[in-house]
């Protein structure tokens, strides 16, 4: 059911207008589930969240769309936040920063990779949704950006905001409370499916493997790892997730070290034995391929 889930909200994404309204959209709920007594991980209609209060003020990992923001925050009052002191997009897609214009005007100071702050400020096409996206209005804009990582420290923990590059898109940033021992991985990680990798704005297959071994890296048996879509994870997942893309990789590779076109390449069905684990989310094997494949080296 996550995954269908996951699909339903990705694939939204496509159609939705990213024009900054306060407007609610009554037919989402939101949801705040405890992964720590101060760490939430908040889900509704696009990425999933992070959010971290404490008396220093509340922290929030990425904001969905534009007309849910009144709902997430009703969601983080509930659990005894309040509007963002800060905000951190891990990437620039809309449905991770939607509500960025919104929490701006509202006083919330946005953070984010360099990459992100100048695919915002410049508006954007993904083809792969056929979803056109204009420049975000200055209140929606970071105000703050790095090119390898940040630090936040507030509630008792070091937050530490780390640049992966080349993996998702070009401004990835995956998000590690230290002291609490949760990871937020942003688009980084897919779990239980097939991810969406968005090669024209610099992702790539290898890069995701890459990222991913950082995270495995920082993880241990009691890390819980909150993904980009899909449920909350453990090390174990991250780990299944890695081995796939790595096996992906390779099969991948080899086609297109023999001269395979992407059209032979899904011809040649490399995924047959990952698709019954992998392809019931976001897309099927050969929908997989045939995005990433340009950007497998």
């Amino acid at each position: 059911m996550s995954k269908i889930i996951a699909t339903i909200c990705m694939l939204a994404a496509a159609l939705i207008s990213f024009t900054p309204t306060l407007q609610a959209d009554d037919e989402v709920k939101i949801s705040a589930t405890p992964v720590t007594e101060q760490i939430y991980m908040v889900t509704g209609k696009g990425g999933n969240l992070g959010l971290f209060i404490g008396p220093d003020g509340t922290f929030l990992i990425d904001d969905q769309f534009a007309p849910l923001t009144l709902q997430i925050l009703t969601a983080i009052k509930a659990v005894g936040g309040d509007t963002p002191k800060f905000l951190i997009n891990t990437h620039y897609h809309g449905d991770h920063t939607g509500g960025n214009e919104n929490l701006g005007n509202s006083g919330t100071l946005i953070f984010s990779h360099d990459n992100v702050r100048a695919r915002l400020r410049s508006g954007s096409f993904i083809a792969a949704f056929n979803m056109k996206r204009e420049a975000v209005a200055p209140a929606g804009l970071p105000v703050v950006t790095f090119s390898e990582d940040i630090s936040f420290y507030l509630n008792g923990d070091r937050v530490q905001a780390v640049h992966v590059p080349h993996a998702h898109t070009d401004g990835d940033s995956f998000i590690h409370f230290k002291t609490a021992n949760v990871i937020h991985a942003g688009d980084i990680f897919f779990n239980g499916f097939y991810p969406f990798i968005d090669v024209p704005h610099g992702g790539s297959l290898k890069g995701m493997i890459k990222a991913a071994d950082q995270l495995l890296a920082l993880a241990d048996d009691t890390t819980k790892v909150i993904p980009g879509h899909g449920p909350l994870g453990d090390k174990v997942q991250l780990a299944d997730y890695r081995q796939m893309l790595a096996t992906a990789h390779e099969r991948l590779a080899t086609l297109k070290k023999a001269g395979k076109t992407v059209t032979e390449a899904i011809a040649a069905t490399p995924l047959a034995d990952l698709e019954a684990t992998w392809g019931d989310g976001l897309f099927t094997g050969e929908r997989w391929i045939e995005l990433v494949y340009a950007g497998v080296y």
